[in-house]
């Protein structure tokens, strides 16, 4: 992994640095030749523009582009302070884009930007401000929310989006956030330092939440406006997102939101279903019973007849209540030992956490 970087230019703006909130606005980049120079220049004009509450940083991650990213944001570097560009020999997607940007940055605040600029640099400010005010870990900007909009989405992403964030809303604990799935957030560098990220993928940023979640982190979300109309002036250049992968991704990471819930659904409709079952045969025994004549033994058989004559009438009922009753047993089983599961990860995951604070902590204090 190479690193460009360039120190702050003036003993003024190195005292405003010990005084002002530091931002690092953090890019990930693969094969962005069309646009980097372009949206570098308009992230880095706005981030001055703002000079008199926040100092800045531009951090691009190039993952492993195959194009001329590389040159393009060296170049820019070479000419613009406060730009640090990190190069990828190798292409480590997303995940591994954010984990080495999240490593690297250098500010109190870190806002990951998509740079496209489909979230428009305005949000920058409006995640930071929220994030200070509130002392939040996360802030998230969600175009899914009361107030928040889309612009020229395609139909098919906007409504497999729409459906796996809604999936993640609904099996997430003790949570309304309603956009899981978008990168462009505002985190609190000494929060997000501490958590153990392990996608690749893009489905690191439902991660995030998901660890945030187990260790209380205050997350807000403020709406946002994602806005594709860029498409139409670049038509040449593709998403990076695989839509179905994403899909894949979410619905997986539905599942270890809430692990126990699909065994304890189904487990639960199946044990209706047997009882139902079950019910019945009870039913319809008893209305025979008094019309079997006893056979006159010791035990009385006629309930056994009533029984049998309840079977031979609807064998099915007896299958289907019978094994409908042990299947259900073995998903609330099961459903029970991922509960178990879970919480012990959780407790773990607190354990490492608070390690790995510790760590972080006696390394800066070293370095300071």
């Amino acid at each position: 992994m190479q690193t460009t970087d360039f120190a702050y230019s003036s003993n003024t703006e190195e005292s405003k640095k010990t005084i002002l909130p530091m931002i690092t606005v953090l890019a990930p980049a693969y094969n962005e030749e069309a646009i980097i120079s372009k949206n570098m220049k308009v992230l880095w004009d706005y981030m001055n523009g703002l000079n008199h509450k926040y100092t800045f940083e531009l951090l691009i991650v190039n993952d492993g582009s195959k194009d001329n990213t590389a040159e393009l944001a060296d170049a820019f570097a070479a000419e613009h302070d406060h730009v640090r560009i990190i190069h990828h020999p190798s292409n480590k997607n997303l995940g591994g884009a954010l984990r080495t940007g999240f490593a690297n940055a250098k500010g109190d605040y870190i806002v990951v930007m998509d740079l496209d600029l489909s979230y428009s640099i305005d949000h920058i400010e409006r995640l930071v401000n929220k994030a200070v005010e509130q002392d939040a870990d996360m802030v998230l900007a969600s175009p899914y929310m009361k107030g928040g909009k889309n612009t020229k989405v395609p139909f098919l992403r906007l409504t497999l989006s729409k459906v796996v964030n809604r999936m993640m809303n609904f099996s997430a604990p003790n949570t309304d956030i309603k956009t899981f799935t978008a990168m462009v957030r505002a985190y609190k560098r000494s929060f997000i330092r501490k958590v153990n990220l392990k996608s690749n993928t893009f489905s690191i940023n439902p991660e995030i939440i998901f660890k945030a979640l187990i260790l209380r982190a205050k997350i807000i979300e403020i709406p946002a406006h994602l806005d594709w109309s860029f498409q139409e002036e670049a038509p040449a250049r593709t998403s990076s997102i695989k839509i179905f992968k994403g899909i894949i991704a979410g619905l997986m990471t539905s599942f270890i939101f809430r692990p126990y819930g699909p065994f304890m659904l189904i487990g639960g409709i199946l044990l209706m279903l047997a009882f139902y079952m079950i019910g019945w045969t009870f039913v319809n025994v008893f209305e025979i019973y008094p019309l079997v004549e006893s056979n006159g033994e010791f035990f009385d058989s006629r309930f056994t007849m009533a029984v049998a004559e309840v079977f031979k009438q609807r064998p099915h009922a007896f299958f289907v209540g019978g094994i409908c009753l042990v299947v259900a047993l073995q998903f609330l089983s099961t459903g029970f030992v991922s509960l178990q599961n879970k919480r012990y990860f959780d407790e773990l995951f607190h354990i490492n956490t608070a390690q790995v604070e510790r760590i972080q902590k006696l390394e800066d204090k070293e370095n300071a």
